[in-house]
Order: C-alpha cells, then structure tokens, then sequence
C-alpha cells in the first residue's frame, strides 16, 4: 500500500544527518529538534501553536481532557472511521454520537448533524478521510450556534486545503478549536515509528494540552491537571523536520497517482472513483473506489497477483462488539453500512508510477469479466 524504503532512499543523506545530529546531541526526550519541529509545522499550518505528543490516538484524548467534559457529555463524530476517534470519546467516560457520512466524500454529513445534537452535546468531531476535509464551513456555524467545540481528526489529512464561500483557504486541522494528527510511518507525513500533535490558534488551550501532555505538569514535579505522558522522541522529530519540507511535494505525487488511476478506470461503470468535492482539495492518503459487485473476491484476486489493497473499514463503529453498550443498532446509518460493503482502496504513495499503476489496473479489469 506504501513504499517507504522508495521515499527513504530519496531523502536518505538529509534524514541520516538529521538522525546522527540528535543523537550526538543527547537530547532524547523534547530538546530542541522537538521545538524545532514544532516552530516548523506551525509556520507551514499558519496557526499558533504546536504541541508533538506521543500519537495521533493520544492526541485526540489530550484534546478531549483539554475541554473539561464531564461523564455523560456526548460528542458526535463519524461512524465510518478508525476506532481511535470514537475510542478516547469512550475511555473518558463521554458519549459517542454518530452522525451518518456524505456518499461522496465519505466524510461526516454536516446536514444532519444538527438533528443529533441534544442538551448534552459539547463537542464535534469531524475527521477528515482518505485525505480530504469534512465541509468546514457549515459544520462551524452549527457549533458556534449551539456553543460546541470542535475537534478535527486531521490524521489523513494533512497537508489540505479547505476553502470558504468568501475564497480565503485554510489549512485542514486549524479551522476547529483543536486539530490533531498521526505520525504513523504511512501517513502522509509520517515518522519512522509513532508520533502525534495537537494545533490551536488558543493560547489556554495550548497551555493545558502541554501540561496534560506532560503529567499535568507546567513546572516539574508541580501538577495543576491530571495528565499523560505522551511524547513525541527527539529522533522522530527530526526524520519530521526533513520530510515536512516535501510535504506538499509528496501530496503533488499523491494527487498525479490519482489522476492516473482516474483516467484508468474510465469506463468501468462498476467502479466509481473518488469524489473531490470543490471546497477541499484531496491529498489521498487512500484512494478508496466503490465497487458496485463482488469487492471481497476482487480483493483475493488482486492478491493472488501481488497486489496489496485494502478495506477502510469493513465493520462500522456502530457495528462494533465495543460499542454495543451505546445502543447503536443495524440500519441506523444506511451510507456508513452500505459503503463498508462497497469501499475498496489501492496502493497510492509518493513513489507510484504508470506502470505501476497499469499492472493494478489491467489486473483489476481482468477481475470483473
């Protein structure tokens, strides 16, 4: 699905300088390659303030502790996604809310969030999927006329764009009140091991997500909060330094991969491409189709010629043995449901070329006759 080893040997002399550098160092937890790479991705997002933790799972709990919630408040968010978002909502003793996806973008329907929205409610979570954000704009008039935080789970996104009527762009992950991101190594910009940060344009919140982020602590051995130890390591840091300054690069590649398999697929009336809506532009971290047949056979076979693909994600959240205590039930969210069956996404990177992709293709084809 990635090709790693391709995207490292094309960096190798920056990254092993980098690596060697913090290791002669000695600084090995925070130190100033973490600082410097949070000064970095501050300045590339426009936004204030950066605070690395330990991963994207621990990011999005900080951002949730950094709101004061009590047991019982419900957060909505999506169904359709990977289990972290809802999974700190529950280990803090909140209440997942799902509200159903768009057809098209796969990303939470800001239309029918409102309906879900009770005395309970404080906070939303949009996340912004395979690489493309939720629609922004209208999801933040709702929260700022109900009074609700929001937080975007910007792990798949980063990098995007979202544009408002007015034409002004924003980065994904500054927009809300929090954003939060994964450093997984597959990620778009990712580590070569586990990372994660948090992004505010608050400067209180900035405050109390470091102290969470740090035992609660603001001075050493002083603890004013109840907090976590999440860090993001000195030498990932560093290997993020290097790779954010091709960041943008990376996603052009991304973007062409898509272009190819768009033009590919032409023609394939089982197959429908993915949806680029007009306020986001799409960095494909996925490149998720729809298959309008036989998805699970089309994937073994694709497999039987050595071509890895994948289900993001085969079972909804509401579906999920671990959410059954919430009372969600088959039926409740008739997109999510029917997209798992359908969704089926293949190998995109930043060292994906035609040929490549024609083997992929071609293969695919031959799968549906």
């Amino acid at each position: 699905m990635v090709d790693l080893q391709g995207q490292y040997q094309k960096i190798k002399e920056e990254i092993n300088a980098a690596m060697q550098q913090t290791l002669e160092s000695c600084y090995f937890i925070g130190g100033p390659q973490v600082s410097s790479f949070a000064r970095k991705l501050e300045e590339y997002l426009d936004i204030k303030h950066v605070i690395p933790c330990g991963n994207g799972t621990d990011a999005l709990q900080i951002a949730l502790m950094a709101l004061d919630l009590q047991p019982g408040d419900e957060v909505i968010t999506t169904p359709f996604t990977f289990a972290a978002t809802a999974e700190v909502i529950a280990l803090l003793r909140l209440t997942p809310i799902f509200v159903d996806i768009n057809p098209e973008t796969f990303n939470i329907d800001e239309t029918k969030i409102e309906a879900s929205i009770s005395t309970k409610t404080r906070c939303i979570i949009p996340v912004h999927l395979f690489g493309q954000t939720a629609n922004m704009e209208p999801l933040m008039e709702i929260a700022n006329k109900h009074k609700l935080f929001v937080i975007e789970d910007n792990a798949q996104a980063i990098g995007a764009n979202y544009t408002f009527t007015n034409g002004q762009s924003q980065k994904a992950g500054t927009i809300g009140h929090i954003g939060t991101t994964s450093f997984f190594p597959s990620k778009n910009l990712g580590a070569f091991g586990d990372g994660g940060a948090l992004f505010t344009n608050d400067t209180e919140l900035a405050e109390k997500m470091k102290m969470i982020a740090n035992h609660g602590m603001k001075t050493r051995y002083y603890h004013d909060k109840i907090g976590l130890n999440s860090r993001l390591d000195a030498i990932q840091a560093a290997v993020l330094e290097v790779k954010l300054r091709y960041l943008d690069q990376y996603n052009a590649l991304r973007k062409e991969a898509a272009d190819r398999y768009k033009q590919l697929f032409e023609g394939v009336s089982s197959v429908t491409v993915p949806f680029e809506a007009p306020y986001s532009n799409h960095v494909y971290h996925q490149y998720t189709l729809k298959v309008n047949g036989n998805r699970d056979e089309i994937k073994n076979k694709l497999f039987e010629q050595g071509i890895s693909s994948a289900i993001y994600y085969p079972v909804p959240l509401h579906l999920q043995k671990a959410y059954k205590p919430y009372g969600f039930k088959e039926g409740d969210f008739p997109v999510t449901e029917e997209l798992a069956r359908k969704v089926l996404s293949l190998p995109i990177h930043t060292e994906l070329n035609e040929t490549i992709q024609q083997f992929i293709v071609n293969v695919f084809k031959s799968t549906l006759s």
